[in-house]
């Protein structure tokens, strides 16, 4: 995990400029939004972006809207017909994101859910190329159970805030969900055999999970 400001602000500086609209709602969710750490910034975005550059995945599942920095940064490598289905808890900030999907062009392209992840994940009739988990913390691995059948064979799911500020290996406090959920989670795939992972310690840490090509249908995980 990378928490040297200084060392942040040279990655920062020999990346790509941030695209200008995302730069504009990069501001705006700091202006307006009371927790804009959240909104994962140039730095991951453009790894996401580069993710879907590499992967091209036709259909995407986002756990977690925010203002839909994360979004349009997973939309950059989509083919015209990919469709991304983001999921969004709070209603009271989805026109934030519902306007700079417009703006980028992603109105046809986007379908924002507004609800609880764990009841509209089973309703969606989609098979996903690739996953992107950054909602509730202490929810992951119900995310995680609840979408692993619906990712296609050799696809891809992304967990964001994995480390958690390296809480993760510190004496963990009775009421702290999150942190639990998070450990709960990272244990649960460290003896997954349906999968290959590995973590990028950018930020707050990010898992990346490729789902098998053959899973191993007699060890269930549910």
């Amino acid at each position: 995990m990378i928490s040297n400001s200084k060392l942040e602000d040279y990655i920062v500086s020999i990346i790509d400029a941030e695209d200008p609209l995302l730069y504009e709602l990069n501001r705006e969710t700091h202006l307006k939004m009371m927790h804009p750490r959240m909104l994962n910034g140039q730095w991951q975005g453009q790894i996401l972006q580069m993710i879907s550059y590499m992967y091209r995945p036709k259909r995407i599942l986002e756990i977690g809207t925010y203002t839909g920095y994360s979004a349009i940064c997973l939309s950059k490598g989509m083919p015209d017909d990919g469709i991304i289905h983001t999921i969004e808890i709070n209603d009271e900030i989805v026109e934030i994101p519902m306007r700079y999907f417009e703006k980028a062009g992603l109105k046809e392209k986007v379908v924002l859910h507004i609800g609880d992840a764990l009841k509209i994940i089973p309703t969606l009739e989609e098979k996903f190329d690739l996953v992107f988990i950054d909602g509730e913390k202490s929810q992951y691995l119900d995310y995680y159970k609840s979408i692993f059948a619906k990712v296609k064979p050799g696809g891809f799911i992304l967990a964001d805030n994995i480390l958690w500020s390296g809480k993760v290996i510190d004496k963990v406090e009775k009421n702290d969900y999150f942190t639990k959920g998070i450990i709960e989670f990272n244990e649960f795939l460290k003896s997954d055999a349906r999968i290959t992972k590995t973590i990028l310690p950018i930020r707050d840490g990010m898992m990346l999970i490729r789902k098998n090509n053959t899973v191993l249908t007699e060890r269930s995980k549910d």
